[in-house]
């Protein structure tokens, strides 16, 4: 059943937006280490679940178009695959300021969910085999875990394999 962050008791955008859709989420929250290499990395290791299950939401200029891809933290985001996934030609990560302008959400944070402008989005093939995934809830140390079937039907997304 769904739960609310411990962390001052409000919610984020993408817990208020799993709230709204009524599907069943809980919220797992960690102390974030600013010095930590990877987001992603410390998120699975704090969390005490393999990075496979765990993914991170990376926003990439498609043609000129902003896209996200939502991949395991154990992989990378291929770009090549991302660009062909929406019918695009080439892709790059997007510069940072505009992912964060774009979603409403700061780097490390990132959520698939509840983002200020929904854009197209990829989530890697992947997170299907798994009963359970992990995104970023919006902010760094809370994590939200849903079926990956919640995730794609949420975002509204295509799954295709883009992660490497």
């Amino acid at each position: 059943m769904a739960k609310k962050p411990k962390k001052g008791g409000q919610g984020t955008p993408a817990t208020v937006a799993l709230e709204t859709a009524a599907v069943p989420f809980t919220v797992h929250t960690y102390e974030h280490d600013p010095a930590a290499a990877s987001y992603g990395g410390e998120a699975a290791e704090a969390l005490g679940v393999t990075p496979e299950r765990v993914f991170k939401t990376l926003v990439a200029d498609v043609d000129g178009t902003l896209t996200v891809g939502v991949v395991p933290v154990a992989g990378q985001l291929d770009l090549k695959a991302l660009a062909a996934a929406v019918g695009g030609k080439r892709a790059a990560m997007a510069d940072p300021a505009a992912a964060e302008r774009s979603s409403g959400y700061v780097r490390g944070g990132i959520s698939p969910l509840g983002q200020r402008r929904p854009l197209r989005t990829v989530v890697d093939a992947s997170a299907l085999g798994h009963p359970t995934v992990y995104v970023s809830a919006g902010r760094r140390g809370l994590e939200v875990e849903l079926s990956p079937a919640d995730l794609v039907a949420l975002t509204n997304a295509d799954t295709a394999p883009i992660a490497r």
